[in-house]
């Protein structure tokens, strides 16, 4: 299993001596995220300041931005690199993309497989002289001349991976993509019954079998070494968990364990603004299920315990920060590549 790093970008100064870190620590890749900040931006730096990590977005909101934005970003993005990119994007929610981005939500798996393929028509035109056709129900993609057109370079296979959480885009993931970015909010359960064999079922519709595609994500632990720190650490996990479970889409993970009306609570709490009162209801049998407990000595074993044959690349929840935990993260990547 790959072990990655995710990146905090509130400020872009940090993320030369961060990916410095992650690089020389052993990391397999990091992976920065649409919240606070835009997520491209911070892989310029880190592919100048690194020299083997994949550096990938996990995730760029696809609707925010057109299939032609995301094929040019992309394009420069893996050709300074030199090779090392990964464009990740998703749907994000409907209220996020109306009332955030401003965009129109409709029929969120059907347009977002029209996003994957028109951005491979940009990188075919470019690369191969292709004419450009992209012809969708939501895209209609036909000018290209060569004022606009980037040049070809070696490192146009760039992989795509989608993230998701429910059945289509899970088997679209499968079908079309080069990896699959599971959410956090899962248990090895939800992993097993849902997402993997929906993967499995694209895959199939796809002509394609398991090894084409990578099963990422991002999971939650709790490092132990230092009880004070492992307390805080506990309240922001059951904090990240609460938050996610008051999110409708998020619903059938808690639902499968059988804890959907406190899914249903936290949802009601978030409505009115009880944000304090939420990682109360996360109890200690649901902190089990979502979180690993340990040393950071022990983690690597516990991961690879409860995520083999489920994830082939994995990174802790908390961001990689310069001269914070940076002992606890050597051991950890240690123990990935010793075991």
């Amino acid at each position: 299993m790959k072990i990655d790093a995710n990146l905090l970008v509130d400020d872009l100064n940090e993320i030369p001596a961060s990916v410095r870190f992650a690089d020389e620590a052993g990391f397999d890749g990091v992976w920065t995220f649409e919240t606070a900040h835009e997520p491209f931006l911070p892989l310029v730096l880190a592919a100048e300041h690194s020299q083997r990590l994949s550096l990938g977005t996990c995730i760029a909101v696809a609707f925010a931005r057109s299939p032609a934005v995301l094929a040019y970003t992309a394009w420069d993005l893996a050709r300074f690199s030199k090779g090392r990119f990964i464009l990740g994007i998703g749907t994000q929610v409907k209220g996020h993309n109306e009332r955030r981005f401003g965009v129109k939500w409709e029929k969120p798996v059907e347009k977002i497989r029209e996003v994957i393929l028109a951005v491979r028509a940009f990188w075919d035109c470019w690369q191969n002289g292709a004419r450009l056709n992209f012809q969708g129900e939501f895209f209609k993609l036909t000018l290209m001349t060569p004022f606009f057109s980037p040049a070809p370079h070696n490192y146009h296979r760039i992989p795509i991976y989608l993230a998701g959480v429910n059945r289509r885009i899970c088997q679209l993931a499968g079908e079309l993509c080069d990896g699959f970015h599971a959410h956090p909010l899962h248990t090895a359960r939800y992993l097993q019954e849902k997402i993997l064999p929906n993967v499995e079922i694209g895959l199939a519709r796809g002509g394609r079998h398991r090894q084409a595609i990578e099963l990422s994500s991002s999971i939650f632990v709790i490092p132990t070494d230092d009880p004070t720190q492992a307390a805080k650490y506990e309240l922001e996990v059951r904090q990240q968990i609460a938050f996610y479970a008051s999110t409708p889409v998020y619903r059938p993970v808690f639902e499968l364990e059988g804890w959907g009306a406190v899914a249903d609570e936290l949802k009601a709490k978030a409505a009115r603004g009880q944000w304090n009162d939420m990682p109360s209801l996360i109890s200690g049998e649901m902190l089990d299920k979502f979180a690993l407990r340990g040393t950071w000595r022990e983690l690597p074993k516990k991961v690879l315990k409860k995520y083999d044959g489920l994830l082939d690349r994995a990174s802790y929840y908390f961001p990689v920060v310069p001269d914070r935990d940076e002992a606890g993260w050597r051991v950890t990547v240690a123990g990935f590549k010793h075991v």
